[in-house]
């Protein structure tokens, strides 16, 4: 049935559609859904940047030989600053987008891709029908109108595609982008010392052509795993710097790969900045885990470095804690020169991610600062639930990712997924299955989760390990980033994460999820929803 026509003959369409005239259900694979009955602008809406983005099919020229198809983000300014969108050179991904807090925004989603798409403003506070839902996806040909004031503190946070099924492969085709909120902290590197790094593995064919395994279903069971790592879209990237202090806005842009990020000259990793923006003051680590959708920020400074120097971040080995890796990754094999041997792509080996190669002995060295911002933590006493929080099993269940027992359902939202406006809850995710499982076949099922909840920020409480195996703790625990705010996380198999959330200002549905995108393509996604 054509998105646009209305299932005049369903009772639950039409009951639907009367209490909510703004919506008509509309079928996509069997299942009814809505969508916006107007894609207009709001003519007393001013925003402050007016941008037109369109998601069109190209190809590129990334190695000798030929060219490569993949989608990418085209931005048209159409009223605003300049400075509010760059491109990243030489790169399929993008644009960057910065704006500043308590801006207006409106862009112009156009979408020319073969299938239907949607683009989430992760990480942002913003209405439910402006997050990009899949249940808002449109079609070939269509535009959607996003228009929201930016309520987040400043910090990197970033675009991408979210429809229903079909995300990891849009992702991967290249389709993600930087969405920066500016701040006025004087005390951090700017300007050319502000480097975003988006991390991503890829695989590419004889041809050049980018290699997925979307019909496999175990790779689509395991999360896609590419054997050659891409930095802002570029492979074997090396970064020119000068002896000065840098802040490198890190995103991991991989539809399934963790990161263990550590710097090859002993330094710790300094980290200043999470998913919601600047810490309370740095924390130093030795490594950090960076798990698909989250961001970090990290200070650097090379003005104790000759002129030649070069500096490697690389990924150390791991155990992922599951068997599905042959080994959780720590099976000895590496990776060299960018390139992952053809038999070692698993979650928690070893690899370069880039190279930092000092190039002028000049630039401006800084004083990493004794505080970054101020914080004002949830008190889990103001929680209604602080008794008993309710909890989400991540598991599989029979082949299928589940959360709850229950898959992904367009408009389904459960009894124990509805939540009242203006009220503070504690959330409790588990990675496993409560006796639910198959017993030694669910052992053998257990993988990372990285988790994320649209529509908010929220502050990780408690990290609790008691069903972790003892070998895969010891070779992650010193890189979980838990401080400031979040809005993803890392759940290791057996562990257990408590959050605190606030559900302010807006009403409606949202969707939580893995954001091991394969396993969200496969279900393992369910809708929230805020409540009178």
């Amino acid at each position: 049935m054509n998105r646009k026509q209305f299932l005049k003959n369903s009772t639950k369409g039409v009951a639907f559609a009367t209490l909510f005239p703004s919506l008509a259900f509309c079928t996509t694979n069997g299942k009814q859904k809505p969508i916006p009955g107007s894609y207009s602008i709001t003519q007393n809406f001013e925003p402050d940047t007016d941008i037109e983005l369109t998601a069109t099919p190209t190809e590129l020229q990334l190695f000798t030989g030929n060219k490569t198809n993949i989608y990418t983000y085209q931005l048209k300014l159409i009223s605003g600053d300049n400075a509010a969108h760059e491109k990243l050179p030489g790169s399929y991904l993008g644009p960057i987008i910065r704006v500043k807090q308590g801006q207006k925004i409106r862009i112009r989603f156009k979408n020319q891709l073969p299938r239907e798409s949607v683009v989430h403003w992760h990480g942002l506070h913003i209405p439910p029908e402006m997050d990009g839902h899949p249940m808002y996806a449109i079609e070939n040909g269509e535009q959607y109108i996003y228009e929201f004031e930016v309520n987040n503190r400043p910090g990197t946070y970033w675009f991408h595609p979210h429809p229903d099924k079909i995300t990891g492969p849009q992702v991967y085709q290249g389709l993600a982008g930087l969405f920066i909120v500016e701040d006025n902290n004087s005390g951090l590197p700017s300007g050319e010392y502000d480097v975003p790094l988006i991390l991503q593995d890829r695989m590419f064919d004889n041809s050049n052509q980018l290699v997925y395994l979307q019909n496999n279903q175990m790779g689509q069971m395991q999360g896609f795993l590419g054997n050659r790592i891409l930095v802002n879209g570029n492979p074997d990237i090396t970064f020119n710097v000068s002896t000065s202090t840098y802040r490198f806005r890190v995103l991991n842009g991989s539809n399934s790969r963790i990161y263990k990020l550590a710097w090859d000259d002993g330094e710790d990793v300094i980290v200043i900045g999470a998913d919601g923006g600047l810490l309370e003051k740095p924390v130093k680590k030795p490594y950090l885990m960076l798990a698909p959708g989250q961001r970090a920020e990290i200070w650097k400074d090379f003005s104790g470095q000759n002129t030649g120097t070069e500096i490697q971040l690389q990924s150390l080995a791991f155990n992922d804690g599951t068997s599905m890796g042959m080994g959780g990754g720590m099976m000895g094999r590496g990776m060299s020169g960018g390139m992952m041997q053809p038999d070692g792509v698993e979650n928690g080996i070893a690899f370069n991610v880039a190279t930092f190669k000092v190039t002028e002995n000049s630039g401006k060295k800084m004083e990493l600062p004794v505080s970054l911002s101020t914080i004002t933590p949830i008190n889990p006493a103001d929680a209604v639930n602080s008794a008993n929080p309710r909890q989400f099993y991540f598991y599989n269940q029979r082949m299928q990712w589940v959360i709850n027992g229950e898959t992904f359902g367009m408009t389904e939202v459960a009894d124990w997924e509805k939540v009242k406006l203006n009220t503070t809850e504690i959330w409790e995710f588990i990675n496993g299955d409560n006796g639910r499982g198959m017993g030694m076949m669910q052992d053998m099922m257990r993988m990372p989760h990285p988790v994320h909840l649209h529509g908010l920020q929220f502050q990780i409480i408690e990290r609790n390990i008691s069903g972790m195996q003892r070998t895969v703790w010891e070779s992650v625990k010193d890189g979980f980033m838990d401080d400031g705010w979040q809005d993803t996380f890392l759940l290791m198999p057996g562990m257990k994460v408590k959050i605190l959330l606030k559900f302010e200002d807006f009403k409606g549905i949202y969707v939580y999820h893995c954001h091991n995108l394969e396993h969200e393509d496969m279900g393992m996604m369910r809708n929230y929803e805020v409540i009178d």
